[in-house]
């Protein structure tokens, strides 16, 4: 039996998961289950192969040193030890956990950790029961990692790393034009309560959380560069409470640190997003299984043409393909149920082979069930829309003047329903598409001095069962790597504003 460690609980937990069906089939969006993307690195590769922890027996044995007892990520670390069982093979083990996001039924259960541990070095120790190995600190979530010395399945003594957290500027460089992209690394984040959730602040202005579950506390995002030139500060610290907390030197849980990195705006042509229309998913992580219906492209934005295709069916027979969707929202108390419509018949060939070709609807994001009614049975199959972004409907004028965000085939689960808007790394609330069945549209005033002016749009966690920490409703700015549940795209603008009023004004 595996122990679960409930994120800011420490404790085992159960979780019994309920499935509903409509038609016999699977209720959309529901098969995501935890997501998993690994670190760049395994820690297998960094250390050594994962191996079952053992467990003390008549008393610890000997004793472990470390040197140094903390350092960042990639710190050469030397452990001695001393009384041990003497010319015998002694393992080193690292231990830590292995991170997942828990989705089921579209909804958001929060965070898990499960214990695994790795062989570091086996050593033979000398005569008197000493042995030294030495490793490189690994790619790992940070603070306090123990190490043990085992023989088989028995403990013998341990010791503990500390991990130290580090924030930096990626390779291209701390200044660049309005615009540029400024790439963050940070590694070392923890994973316990008071060690995981990180606001990153651009010039005192709150931008979006980073997260590491799956990523073994690695985050990699990057944020635009905003303001006029010269210096502008990115800030991180933690808070477990949605809001950054701005003096952790004098809470009850001291150590935490805090990082400050400088970016220099330089003159010069601004360096601006791609076309909305270009910025589209050209991979989904999180597809759900084909089946009989296997659907060309897997998934694809609103308007864009698929084709369903099948063998099995009766030569000359004139089939329905049917398309579900789920109808509802969470605010009004009526809840929400999948409905199915037909979109589009094929007459299958003399090899009974059918294709259906149409054109995704304008309908929610992520899975959708497609099938095809046989009477008693049904051959079915699956298709995932992606969020698509159109382009602003103006994109230049005084300060002022308003225009529209518009998005198409936003999700309904509490991890794809909303996207947070984040205007010149100010954050500036979220918009739900749950109810307008994907469509979003925001409209919003240009701000600010004569210039560019950018808006992010970054998916985020609706709501949830977790209470701690509490990153509802907050830019996700680790999303590419590390969003719970569905695989989803930021999008990009920007607006130049003009000297003068707004037409009308």
């Amino acid at each position: 039996m595996s122990l679960v460690l409930e994120h800011g609980r420490g404790r085992a937990v159960a979780c019994a998961l309920l499935r509903f069906s409509f038609l016999g089939l699977p209720l959309l969006g529901l098969s995501l289950g935890s997501s998993g993307r690994s670190a760049a690195a395994p820690l297998a590769a960094q250390l050594g192969p994962a191996v079952t922890l053992g467990e003390p027996a008549a008393g610890f044995v000997g004793r472990l040193n470390v040197t140094p007892d903390h350092g960042p990520v990639g710190t050469p670390v030397t452990v001695t030890g001393q009384g041990l069982p003497a010319e015998q093979d002694i393992d080193l083990i690292w231990r830590t956990v292995q991170g997942s996001w828990k989705v089921a039924d579209g909804e958001y259960h929060g965070r898990a950790f499960d214990p695994i541990a790795y062989r570091i070095a086996t050593v033979k120790s000398d005569k008197s029961g000493a042995i030294t190995a030495t490793f490189t600190a690994p790619d790992d979530f940070g603070f306090s990692h123990d190490i043990v010395a085992q023989q088989s399945n028995r403990l013998l003594t341990q010791t503990a790393f500390t991990t130290d957290m580090t924030m930096t500027l990626a390779s291209a460089g701390a200044s660049g034009p309005v615009g540029s992209p400024i790439a963050v690394e940070i590694k070392g984040m923890g994973w316990k309560e008071m060690q995981d959730s990180w606001m990153v602040l651009y010039d005192n202005k709150f931008t979006g959380f980073a997260s590491v579950v799956t990523t073994h506390g690695g985050a990699h995002f990057t944020v635009p560069a905003t303001g006029q030139p010269g210096r502008h500060i990115v800030e991180l610290l933690h808070s477990d409470f949605g809001s950054p907390y701005r003096n952790t030197q004098q809470s009850p849980f001291v150590g935490r640190p805090q990082f400050k990195l400088t970016y220099t705006i330089t003159p010069g042509p601004a360096a601006l997003p791609q076309p909305p229309q270009q910025q589209v998913q050209n991979q989904v992580r999180s597809l759900p299984a084909p089946g009989e219906l296997k659907a060309t492209p897997a998934f694809a934005g609103v308007d864009q043409p698929i084709v369903v295709k099948a063998g099995g069916f009766a030569p000359g027979k004139t089939y329905q393909l049917n398309w579900g969707t789920v109808v509802g929202n969470r605010m009004s108390g009526l809840g929400w149920e999948e409905q199915g419509r037909v979109v589009t018949e094929s007459t299958a060939d003399a090899a009974g082979v059918a294709e259906f070709r149409f054109k995704t609807p304008d309908d929610l994001g992520g899975q959708h069930n497609v099938w095809v009614d046989l009477g008693p049975t049904k051959k079915v199959g699956a298709f995932w829309l992606a969020p698509t972004a159109l382009p602003l409907d103006v994109a230049r004028g005084p300060a002022g003047t308003t225009f529209k965000i518009h998005l198409k085939g936003v999700g309904w689960t509490e991890t794809a329903n909303i996207y947070t808007v984040v205007y010149d790394n100010a954050g500036s609330g979220y918009a739900c598409g749950f109810n307008s069945q994907g469509d979003v549209e925001i409209f919003m005033q240009a701000t600010g001095e004569p210039g560019w002016h950018f808006i992010d749009l970054y998916p985020a966690i609706y709501k949830g069962k977790e209470t701690r920490p509490n990153n509802y409703r907050l830019p996700q700015l680790t999303y590419a790597d590390d969003h719970p549940g569905e695989d989803l795209p930021a999008f990009h603008f920007a607006f130049e504003v003009t000297e003068g009023a707004p037409v009308g004004q």
